[in-house]
């Protein structure tokens, strides 16, 4: 298996810093890009993605569990989304305490109450994992979440392996470089969305990218925008106040923005509160659900993949529920689970925080939230 670099190469700081300006520079070539925060919606200034200076060395049989898990986990959230009452009971207490949730299935149960609209389903999922050590040394696969809403960077990823190979020919590693596996997760996402439009079945619709006001990653967008373009595929770029004041419905529940049939939302935005500035944000968020159009993902999938649900399919038993006769589905996606424990009122909750007040180092805190913001770690501050 791939090693990591030597220590004695990582301590050449002079060889370090000209690997640095090597691998900027060619990540600005490669198209490795974001807007700076200053100018969000210029391009005029932009600035390398963060990356890191070299890849990773994984294991090929983690590699491989990776992807031969990933199916399952697509099946899994699928079948989750359909799961009615599974979706009520697992969320119940995050409903009562926190009101972005709350929303989201409201929306939910007006949808189930109005009967689905017959449409195609889209899931986009992104798993992410870290590599777990044990003393012994051994290391295994460990899910950090599933992303079902917005998962970026498979544009810029598609572009990140020739900036890794480059940099270690640079550095004299011409073997490492010939291990990096090509990658171009933009050109499965293009097809995927190709696919929807397909199905849905009119050449003349649009697929619509619902995107943020502030768009700094605006470039990982283009990467899927501009394939699907090749397509002959017609996209838009649109936000929640579009959808409201040039958005409605027919009388057979199809979707016209600004009098353009709707094949495909595909939301790269609606993931945290903040995204919804208003009333109106909400009531467009309700019209693309109540709608035809293929959503990426539909309030379903997008509930499925909040924290809580990971959390409790972690529970003994949980995952049978949704592969009663696959026992080795089961347990290929347990194996990577780590201990994932509740913070509810009560006494599983109380266990939780006796367990993290007794060895807080072994603990991280995440909200129920997207978007990689107030994660902590480690004992709190006196």
């Amino acid at each position: 298996m791939a090693q990591p670099m030597p220590d004695e190469m990582l301590k050449n700081t002079k060889l370090i810093n000209e690997l640095a300006d090597v691998a900027k520079d060619t990540a600005l070539l490669q198209g490795v890009l974001m807007r700076i925060q200053e100018t969000p919606n210029l391009s005029e200034l932009v600035v390398y993605a963060p990356f890191t200076l070299f890849p990773t060395a994984v294991p090929k049989a983690i590699y491989h569990q990776a992807l031969a898990v990933q199916t399952h986990y697509n099946i899994l959230v699928d079948k989750i989304s359909q799961d009615v009452d599974f979706l009520q009971e697992t969320l119940a207490s995050t409903i009562a305490v926190d009101d972005f949730t709350a929303r989201l299935f409201r929306i939910h149960q007006q949808i189930l109450k109005e009967g689905r609209a017959p449409s195609i389903a889209l899931g986009i999922n992104r798993s992410d994992y870290m590599l777990d050590q044990r003393d012994n040394g051994s290391l295994s696969l460990k899910q950090i979440e599933i992303n079902t809403i917005a998962a970026s960077f498979g544009g810029l990823a598609s572009r990140t392996p020739y900036v890794h190979r480059h940099v270690l020919k640079v550095a004299g590693r011409l073997e490492d470089s010939k291990r990096i596996l090509d990658n171009n997760p933009a050109a499965g996402l293009s097809r995927a969305l190709a696919k929807a439009w397909e199905l849905y079945g009119s050449n003349s619709a649009i697929i619509i990218f619902l995107v943020e006001k502030s768009q700094v990653n605006i470039f990982d967008h283009r990467y899927v925008e501009n394939d699907l373009w090749k397509r002959n595929i017609p996209t838009k770029r649109m936000q929640f106040e579009d959808i409201y004041k040039m958005g409605c419905l027919d009388q057979d529940r199809r979707l016209f923005v600004n009098d353009q049939e709707v094949a495909v939302v595909y939301f790269r935005n609606g993931y945290m509160p903040q995204n919804y500035s208003s009333e109106q944000s909400w009531d467009a968020r309700l019209m693309m659900e109540r709608s035809l159009a293929v959503k990426c993902p539909d309030i379903g999938t997008h509930l499925a993949g909040t924290k809580k649900v990971q959390q409790v399919l972690a529970r003994p038993g949980v995952l049978e529920r949704f592969f009663p006769d696959q026992p080795q589905v089961v347990e290929q996606i347990r194996a990577t689970f780590t201990g994932l424990y509740a913070l509810d009122m009560g006494p599983e909750g109380d266990k939780t925080v006796e367990m993290a007040l007794a060895a807080p180092e072994r603990f991280v805190l995440k909200p129920q939230r997207e978007g990689g913001e107030w994660r902590g770690a480690g004992a709190c501050p006196s």
